[in-house]
């Protein structure tokens, strides 16, 4: 029985030996050996053998970089407003036994270290400057904070602000200056915009109107060409109808009588109108009636002295001839009344003191 608690007590002795002997030191971490309270050696991560009841691992050190976040602090800039910024920490710890025995509490120091360090970088800024050189700022700090925080064996990589909260007036004024410059921008850009658009009305109008002109002009040019074209082709017209009616005369080979009749049917075209309040026959009339009294009859003529009357034979003429036919004769008989009809109101009437005029088929006496 006593050789069973004897050995029990053994057993119970080596386990804690090898307990006190083998340490495991997670990765990233370093472990801080003290034999007799005095630091001996670091142990690194893995497997470690250490002297039980001798040697004792007093602290174990993370080697990971940490983020560390700061409380909101008040610091009061050059223009004497009071910001409330705060602030966020990036470091990793280098020297595990400096980060020991060196400082006793490293993440308050560098929290305190900060708070300062921002203080007298702010100080030296006004609101606005402070608000617009965030990344001079971090700069600053992260190169006060590293220099001190060096022989503490410990490497601060990063330092980012939060954020920077003015007073609530403050943020009021600076809401207010906002929606000013917003608006005087709005404002530009919309006069901006106004002025485009006219710019562009107006050089679409004046677009407009060139192209209209063109257009004008090149209407008047065509109409033009289409006018002289049509001229062209009309007097290209009449001179063919002119030469055809020439070729016609000549191949029908007129002679006198068929010229007087168609002098008889211009005379009374020279009376129409309102305003013919007198016309004169031309000397050519009487040989024109010459040659058709010759060809139809006897057609008595008075010219000798002043002209007061000319009378026409209206009788039918007796036309003889195979190549006269009987609508020759009705044609002729027709441009015959005709010719006396627009004679009698100027021609036909008596010359004063002389003898009235005798009625239309009268025969004239021979002198």
């Amino acid at each position: 029985m006593g050789v069973t608690i004897f050995l029990a007590i053994v057993f119970l002795l080596v386990v804690v030996a090898l307990s006190k002997t083998i340490k495991i030191v997670p990765q990233a971490r370093a472990g801080i050996v003290e034999r007799f309270g005095k630091y001996r050696t670091s142990l690194p991560a893995g497997l470690n053998v250490v002297t039980p009841f001798v040697d004792k691992v007093r602290y174990m050190i993370d080697l990971r970089e940490q983020v560390v976040s700061f409380p909101p602090q008040p610091v009061i800039t050059e223009d004497n407003l009071v910001v409330s910024i705060d602030t966020v920490i990036y470091f990793q710890v280098g020297n595990a036994v400096a980060a020991t025995y060196e400082i006793a509490n490293y993440i308050q120091a560098i929290e305190q270290l900060t708070m300062t360090t921002l203080r007298n970088i702010i100080g030296g800024m006004t609101l606005e400057q402070s608000l617009t050189s965030r990344d001079q700022i971090n700069t600053a700090l992260r190169g006060v904070l590293d220099e001190a925080t060096g022989k503490w064996g410990i490497r601060v990589n990063r330092v980012e602000l939060k954020g920077i909260d003015p007073p609530p007036s403050i943020k009021d004024s600076m809401e207010k200056q906002m929606r000013a410059d917003r608006d005087k921008r709005a404002a530009i850009l919309t006069a901006e915009g106004s002025r485009q658009g006219a710019i562009l009305t107006a050089e679409g109008e004046k677009q407009a109107a060139i192209l209209t002109a063109e257009g004008d002009r090149e209407a008047l040019i065509l109409r033009a060409q289409a006018d002289r074209e049509a001229q062209i082709l009309r007097a290209q017209g009449e001179g063919q109808a002119i030469q055809t009616v020439f070729q016609a005369i000549h191949d029908g080979s007129p002679d006198q009588s068929l010229l007087a009749y168609q002098y008889l049917q211009m005379i009374p075209k020279i009376a129409e109108g309102d305003a013919n309040k007198m016309w004169i026959i031309p000397s050519e009339f009487g040989k024109a009636l010459e040659g058709l009294g010759a060809a139809v009859g006897s057609i008595p003529l008075h010219t000798d002295g002043p002209v007061q009357r000319v009378e026409v034979d209206t009788a039918p003429p007796q036309l003889t001839g195979e190549a006269q036919t009987r609508e020759t004769q009705d044609a002729v008989a027709e441009a015959l009344a005709a010719a006396r009809d627009a004679a009698t109101p100027e021609v036909g009437r008596s010359a004063p003191g002389s003898a009235p005029a005798e009625p239309p088929g009268t025969p004239t006496p021979p002198q």
